[in-house]
């Protein structure tokens, strides 16, 4: 069966690598076993669940407010938008091509960055994948021209597409060996349902599509997965236990202001010894002649019985009989604590530390103020910023790979050795990780001037620049060309300044008088 978009030509000499330990991958494909069904099942936290609820759980999440403006505040830290770029290519590390190949390469991303027209969308795009935890898009091509290349970059909702995996397993020696067959990917316009076997308890993906070619796909995942790692999961999936609790606890505290918050009567009432119907009837009787409330309108002229009472705040009618007191009319105090809220703000507090936000970003009042002094919360957030942007930027190495190939611009056997040697910079607006290498500078310039007077004597400067200012043999090498450039310049040899000529020549110059008071 012939699948769906184009794909690479494989060579037909490779042979599979074959281990008895299967590969463990984080792209939460369906792995189902060769010419097989594509049906699996997955558990989530005792309930089973299916991809597509849990990607709409997790847009869900988004929308509330607590939750949204945390991602707002990761989103703007890893995207920032400047005139010059929002992310780069680096391949100062690149070896193996020309600079005319490395030209290319660099020209060639940014017409991926144009097809995803990621100048104008990258918050959206990056928000995009971090709350789903996944993101898809097709591959369009001109088939009968590849050598265009990419034409266009379309996305796809995540809860149409699944990943397939078909891996063979074949008895050798004492083991079972596991060895990849194929990938695909399954589409389905309507996504994928889930319904129960007849009688078991365990739901299962029913997938109805058609297959698509793996190589017409773009697919980058956040690189989390559950314990089987079969389902991948977002950053949003710690958040789900704090924010459901601080659900709960709102509305508990809400309904709590409004049930105490009044001041009710109690209205004892003297039935005296009436008989228990005729009772309970003449308290009712006094509880309508004390509600009806008649209300003269002004603007229409008419008398009308007004209503309008809530029942968690009516007052309570209580029967007294003859022998104890008569009718008497107390009020019940309304609650004394109703503007505590440490519990709620314990539970923000532990929904940020989930989503890995500084605590000190809940409050908008408080001023941002440039110190010295760096929390480690935000530490943390600006490490956890780059792990993000590590991540997200597969989805450009494998447009970029596609892109490379299909032009034919490196083979694939350059592309896999200088895969790894690519970097990806991203504009930076981290104040806090720009104070921290700041300082860091300032304390090693103070100790590499307090090593001078050891220099020669029990420490050398090549110790110093390598020990010091951790300079590897690349970084000295560049340094010493640019201060060699610089010294050579006339910024730090100005030429030596021209003696004015005088009229007559052997006039010796006039000496500057000692004297301080001429």
């Amino acid at each position: 069966m012939k699948l769906f978009g184009w794909e690479f030509k494989k060579s037909d000499n490779e042979t599979p690598i074959e281990s008895f330990a299967p590969e463990v991958k984080d792209d939460g494909a369906v792995v189902v076993a060769a010419g097989g069904s594509y049906g699996t099942y997955i558990d989530l936290e005792g309930t089973v669940r299916s991809e597509a609820e849990l990607i709409s759980r997790y847009r869900e999440m988004s929308m509330q407010p607590e939750v949204e403006v945390a991602i707002d505040d990761i989103v703007n830290e890893a995207i920032v938008s400047d005139d010059n770029y929002i992310v780069r290519l680096i391949l100062d590390d690149v070896r193996v091509v020309s600079d005319n190949v490395k030209k290319l390469i660099e020209r060639e991303f940014k017409n991926i960055l144009d097809l995803l027209d990621f100048n104008d969308h990258a918050y959206e795009i990056f928000k995009r994948w971090y709350v789903d935890g996944k993101i898809y898009y097709h591959v369009i091509i001109d088939e009968k021209n590849p050598k265009l290349g990419i034409t266009e970059l379309r996305y796809i909702d995540p809860r149409k597409m699944r990943k397939i995996r078909e891996v063979t397993k074949k008895r050798k020696e004492a083991f079972t060996l596991s060895v990849n067959k194929n990938e695909y990917y399954m589409y389905s316009e309507k996504g994928f349902l889930s319904g129960s076997v007849a009688g078991t308890s365990t739901d299962y993906m029913a997938a109805s599509g058609f297959k698509i070619a793996a190589d017409s796909v773009l697919h980058t995942t956040s690189g989390l997965t559950d314990q089987n790692n079969s389902t991948v999961l977002s950053y949003l999936h710690k958040a789900i236990r704090p924010l459901n609790q601080l659900r709960v606890l709102e509305d508990a505290t809400v309904i709590y202001r409004i049930s105490r918050a009044p001041e009710r009567r109690i209205f004892y009432i003297d039935v005296g010894n009436l008989p228990k119907v005729k009772a309970e009837q003449y308290v009712r009787d006094m509880m309508v002649k004390h509600k009806n409330r008649l209300i003269y309108d002004q603007s229409t002229g008419e008398v009308r019985d007004d209503r309008k009472f809530m029942s968690m705040l009516e007052d309570y009618w209580l029967p007294r009989r003859e022998g104890n007191k008569g009718t008497e009319i107390t009020t019940l105090p309304s609650g004394q604590n109703l503007g505590e809220l440490a519990d709620v703000l314990y539970f923000q507090k532990k929904l940020y530390k989930s989503l890995y936000v500084p605590v000190s970003r809940i409050d908008p009042e408080t001023p941002f103020v440039l110190a010295t002094e760096i929390s480690r919360d935000e530490l943390k957030f600006a490490k956890f910023i780059n792990r993000l942007r590590n991540r997200f930027s597969d989805l450009f190495l494998k447009a970029l790979e596609k892109q490379l190939l299909l032009k034919a611009i490196v083979s694939q056997e350059e592309w896999d050795a200088i895969r790894k040697t690519l970097k990806f910079d991203f504009q930076r607006d981290n104040h806090f990780t720009e104070i921290k290498d700041a300082e860091l500078m300032n304390k090693r310039v103070d100790l590499a001037n307090g090593l001078q007077t050891f220099v020669g004597k029990y420490f050398s400067n090549d110790y110093i620049r390598r020990t010091v200012f951790k300079q590897d043999d690349d970084d000295i090498v560049q340094q010493d060309e640019l201060i060699n450039k610089e010294m050579s310049s006339e910024i730090y040899n100005p030429p030596a300044p021209q003696m004015e000529p005088t009229d007559n020549p052997s006039q010796p110059p006039i000496e500057p008088s000692d004297d301080s008071t001429n």
